[in-house]
């Protein structure tokens, strides 16, 4: 039992002693000043054109939507694939209703022209 405690003891030392390490070894291997470009405002070369504060056109925040909502599908098919043999029929009816959800909602976006890109 003693010799647990000690390996505890142990552990505990060598997780308080490797956080201020790494913070002392950044600060010895990548503390460089910074260069101009680093501090411009924008690291594209050029100064900007407008204000940084323009309206945005709303179909970059709704193709960001979509794409997270389809990116969130995939999400959800992997498990569900994992677990085919476990879930049987019951799970591949629910998934394809849930497919079946996703592909009614893509249409409906492409019905209203939410992808289109004029």
């Amino acid at each position: 039992m003693l010799r647990h405690v000690f390996t505890d003891i142990d552990l505990l030392r060598f997780g308080h002693g490797s956080g201020p390490g790494a913070v002392h070894r950044r600060l010895d291997i990548g503390a460089t000043p910074a260069r101009c470009e680093k501090l411009s405002p924008y690291e594209c070369g050029f100064e900007a054109f407008e204000d940084s504060r323009m309206r945005f056109d709303v179909r970059y925040y709704l193709v960001a939507i979509i794409f997270i909502v389809f990116d969130l599908e995939i999400a959800f098919f992997f498990p569900w694939a994992v677990s085919l043999k476990i879930t049987g029929t019951f799970g591949l009816l629910a998934m394809l209703i849930f497919a079946l959800v996703l592909v009614v909602a893509l249409a409906y976006d492409y019905k209203k022209g939410a992808l289109e890109w004029d």
